[in-house]
């Protein structure tokens, strides 16, 4: 029963390239950072943080003195840019097969499209994306590229480059570059797979039609790997495998003909311990059944992972059965860290659990096991692949210590430095304590357990995806309901929901204000209007005043040219005096029409804050001018006062 190994498995080209980089960096560099994990593939990114080259996620974590090494993916021009800003150090490990690919979208010009068979969120791809001039459409099937070409139908009669993403599926590559002749009319293709990764792929078709088990070896979150096992399954039943432990319960012996290949960020030694696994594992299956018995103990050896079902319960520990010739036994203290718990209350007769294998006693044919620590192991693992995928953890706060807080996740206590502990800055941490919060992985130390989060990350990902989701459906005219975030002696800026618009003094009120805390004060949520958008600088322009608040409005519909009004006196000039006749409008009563008799100043008659009653004698809403008489009310009552002396007054006649 042959285990047969693919001859093109392991490293290619570019990461051996970039890991031997890596080596001899820890060995003449002091300080080594690579900008992202330099490989998928966690037990060579641990061997390497232990000699001093640890991965960071942006340029910003990159501490000063640093050497950055650029991973065989490559990167958009902009890193580079930011790199030399800096004045930070860097060895390019670039992929010369990825740097092709960059050099052929970067010689085109603007108007050319540009299609791209790949993983829109891989690093690769995301690198070719920022040197495109043009406009681009990412696919991963031939069925997306059709649809993308029809729904963007003007790229048709463009000019059009085919390129993909070296690990990309040879066979899906084929299929994308007949629809894309198809329907461009004006098409070049670039096969840009690598001739790597196409042979890898051709080699673990023959070897998986001749076989009935495929193992693919290598990292869950590799590309190429995952291409891979797509490629085998297609052909017989198909695994992968990190690591040699993860073949332990494959179920070698049942198989005819085993295939081994792995992916290109894959070490040679751990091809070569899967390959040993799986001969083991088939050489066992010559063994009489009585050897296989007294050899059951193979899944009790000291940290291996085994599953048992509950036989007995006791205050102090549980009876378990693992399916080996030893009985297994879980004290109280390793099912769980909580010493008021009780057992019957954390489990039932009957129950299956995974457990791990704390220590064997042959002479009392006993195995002690863990719950406790198995979550514990599973927590860290998971708070250290976080790292590497981007998962966002969620957790709460449960210390504050020196320089930041601890946060609980999975059972594992993360450090999160104050810097990292919001976009703001927080003068006093222990209002965290107890709050649930999310937070990304920056940093680990698998070889002491330890990891350093930030919530800052998470907090700026999610204002940067509400801003997206804003500045995609925003118009002019649309109302919001939004926070007063600050003031300042211009205007109000309002939170909008991750995004701020702020809100001239001129808008905030018809009436002549000084300041923006007449109306508004911080905290406040205030509904808004938008008058103006600078999408290109991200800027925007509120309206807070309704126009049925309007002042002109309101005079225009209680008032007309001949109206008698009670005014107070605001303020005067040499000419006259102005008069409030609501608020936010004001008239001119004219020095000429304050008094029937002639006045040398305004003050002579009028004084500020006195209410007087005037007639309005001219209406101009569109220079928005109001022209107010009390001479008017004064020559009509002398007027009256006249007409009614002359009918009280005797006629000549009698």
């Amino acid at each position: 029963m042959p285990v047969t190994v693919a001859k093109t498995a392991g490293f290619c080209y570019g990461v051996n390239r970039a890991v031997e980089m890596a080596y001899q960096a820890a060995k003449e560099l002091p300080l080594v950072r690579t900008l992202g994990p330099i490989i998928h593939n966690w037990q060579m990114v641990q061997e390497l943080e232990s000699l001093g080259v640890l991965p960071v996620d942006t340029i910003e974590e990159i501490p000063p003195g640093a050497t950055v090494i650029i991973r065989a993916h490559g990167v958009p021009p902009q890193v580079y840019e930011q790199l030399e800003k800096r004045n930070i150090r860097y060895l390019d490990a670039t992929c010369p097969h990825v740097a092709k690919i960059h050099q052929i979208v970067s010689s085109q010009t603007p108007d050319t499209v540009t299609l791209i068979a790949g993983d829109q969120n891989h690093a690769e791809v995301l690198g070719i994306l920022g040197r495109c001039k043009g406009p681009v459409l990412v696919f991963q099937t031939a069925e997306e590229l059709e649809k993308g070409l029809h729904n963007c139908e003007h790229f048709v009669n463009s000019r059009c480059i085919l390129v993909s993403q070296t690990t990309f599926h040879s066979l899906e590559w084929k299929k994308s570059a007949e629809t894309a002749k198809k329907v461009c009319t004006n098409l070049t293709i670039f096969d840009t797979i690598c001739s790597a990764t196409s042979k890898r792929q051709q080699e673990a078709i023959a070897l998986a039609q001749g076989s009935d088990l495929m193992v693919v070896v290598g990292s869950k979150h590799s590309s190429n790997t995952n291409k891979l096992k797509e490629i085998c399954e297609s052909y017989c039943q198909t695994i992968l495998a990190e690591t040699a432990g993860d073949l332990l319960n494959c179920q070698a012996q049942s198989h005819r003909a085993i295939g081994v290949t792995a992916g290109a960020s894959t070490p040679a030694r751990i091809i070569k311990e899967g390959q040993e696994t799986m001969s083991e594992m088939l050489k066992n299956q010559e063994e009489s059944f009585e050897e296989l018995l007294n050899n059951s103990t193979i899944t009790t050896y000291n940290g291996a992972i085994v599953k048992g079902i509950v036989l007995g319960i006791a205050p102090n520990e549980i009876q378990v059965d693992i399916g080996t010739k030893y009985t297994g036994y879980v004290p109280l203290h390793e099912l769980t860290d909580d010493p008021s718990a009780k057992t019957e209350d954390l489990v039932k007769k009957g129950d299956e659990i995974e457990l791990l294998v704390v220590r064997t006693n042959d002479v009392e044919g006993t195995v002690m096991l863990s719950k406790k620590r198995l979550d514990a192991a599973a927590g860290i693992k998971k708070v250290m692949d976080a790292k590497e995928t981007g998962e966002t953890l969620s957790g709460v706060v449960v210390e504050v210590v020196n320089k930041g807080v601890l946060a609980l996740t999975n059972g594992v206590k993360v450090f999160i430095p104050a810097s990292q502990c919001s976009t703001s800055r927080i003068e006093d941490l222990s209002v965290l304590l107890k709050q649930p919060v999310e937070f990304k992985i920056i940093e680990t130390n698998p070889s002491r357990k330890r990891a350093v989060g930030s919530i800052r990350t998470v907090m700026r990902e999610q204002k940067k995806a509400l801003e997206e989701k804003f500045w995609e459906s925003v118009e002019v005219g649309q109302t919001y309901t939004g926070v007063v975030k600050s003031l300042t002696s211009y205007g109000a800026f309002v939170d909008l929901g991750g995004v701020d618009g702020m809100v001239h003094i001129s808008e905030l009120s018809w009436n002549r204000i000084k300041h923006p805390s007449e109306v508004v004060k911080v905290g406040d949520t205030i509904e808004v209007y938008v008058k103006d958008l600078d999408t290109e600088n991200k800027k925007i322009s509120l309206g807070y005043k309704k126009a049925e608040d309007n002042p002109w409005e309101i005079l225009k519909s209680r008032y007309e040219v001949g109206s008698v009004v009670p005014v107070k006196i605001v303020s005067m000039t040499t000419f006259g005096a102005f008069a409030q006749i609501l608020p936010g409008v004001d008239g001119l009563i004219h020095i000429s029409q304050i008094s029937t008799e002639r006045i040398a100043k305004p003050q002579d008659v009028l004084s500020i804050g006195q209410e007087v009653d005037v007639k309005i004698t001219e209406l101009d809403f569109e220079k928005k001018r109001i022209s107010l008489s009390i001479r008017a009310l004064l020559d009509e009552t002398a007027e009256a006062a006249e007409e009614a002396a002359e009918q009280e007054a005797p006629s000549s006649e009698e």
